[in-house]
């Protein structure tokens, strides 16, 4: 008897539960006491603030953690897109004073603070701090801003880390990120994020079945290739027809490099297979591919 994929991907469709959203703002307003009762941090511009699947609603049963962002705009990280802008700018900046790595330090001293060194653990990019009743497990990352300059007084703002033992940094977009989310989902008749946790559950359960190429896919990863998926395949009656189109435009373009070179993140300040990402074109389409498969479509 073949399964009755419409009923379950109906279920996996569905959005977070109030009591999901509640605990995960009760996670972000603990962290935000934290800081608050910090005596070095509490003279800082600080925001702090929901990020990832549960800022954008994406968040399934398995997003056990929520990641939550310490953003000091005190001291903040330049990118440029030309010498002369370079020139420009520079001509107007100081010499930072507060250092990412004191203020990362000050965030873990915040936290031991609040919930006790048991509950926190320090990562190479985030602070791990366990569960309670009334929170959900958060990953709390220290970023300062991060302004990629396109003009002498223009910028986007985003968020930088650098991770501990590297010179590398991570930057990322996450009001962009979150701004083109909503839109896209309004412009879709709110498919668009029922796709991304209907995709995201269907990784998750290939995973527990051994499927090799579910493994390597993260969340993020998915969220970004539905992104890329154009507004009209989201235009139809049944999940099971909508989510067989979005796979089959992922599948297509992701055969080759260069049909998928100008993909963006969801920011689309970022290119998602081009520099340093941690996946490739190739993981996206075996998963696509292992996906189409393990549905049985045609």
């Amino acid at each position: 008897m073949s399964r009755d994929w419409e009923s379950v991907l109906t279920t996996w469709s569905q959005g977070p539960s109030d009591t999901e959203q509640q605990r995960a703002a009760n996670a972000e307003a603990q962290v935000r006491r934290a800081i608050d009762d910090s005596p070095k941090l509490k003279r800082r511009n600080i925001r702090v603030f929901i990020q990832g699947s549960y800022r954008n609603r994406v968040n399934v049963r398995q997003d056990s953690d929520v990641d939550v962002g310490v953003l000091c705009f005190d001291t903040y990280f330049s990118e440029f897109q030309d010498d002369n802008v370079k020139t420009l700018v520079e001509k107007t900046q100081t010499a930072a004073t507060y250092s990412y790595q004191t203020f990362k330090n000050e965030v873990e001293e915040a936290l031991v603070n609040r919930f006790g060194r048991a509950a926190v653990t320090r990562g190479k990019k985030a602070f791990n701090v366990k569960a309670n009743t009334y929170r959900v497990e958060a990953d709390v990352a220290a970023f300062f801003e991060h302004r990629r300059w396109t003009s002498a007084t223009t910028y986007h703002s985003g968020v930088e880390m650098l991770p501990d033992g590297s010179t590398w940094p991570i930057r990322n977009w996450p009001e962009q990120h979150y701004e083109n989310g909503v839109s896209k989902n309004t412009a879709t008749s709110h498919c668009y994020k029922r796709v991304v946790r209907i995709l995201k559950n269907l990784r998750n359960e290939m995973t527990e079945s051994g499927i090799a190429a579910a493994t390597p896919i993260p969340s993020f990863l998915i969220e970004c290739l539905t992104w890329n998926v154009p507004n009209s395949q989201f235009g139809y009656s049944t999940y099971k027809r909508i989510t067989r189109n979005a796979l089959a435009h992922l599948f297509n373009n992701t055969m080759s490099e260069e049909k998928c070179n100008d993909w963006g993140e969801v920011s689309e300040l970022k290119y998602l297979f081009r520099g340093s990402q941690p996946w490739t074109w190739q993981q996206a389409h075996a998963f696509i591919d292992a996906a189409w498969n393990y549905m049985e479509l045609e």
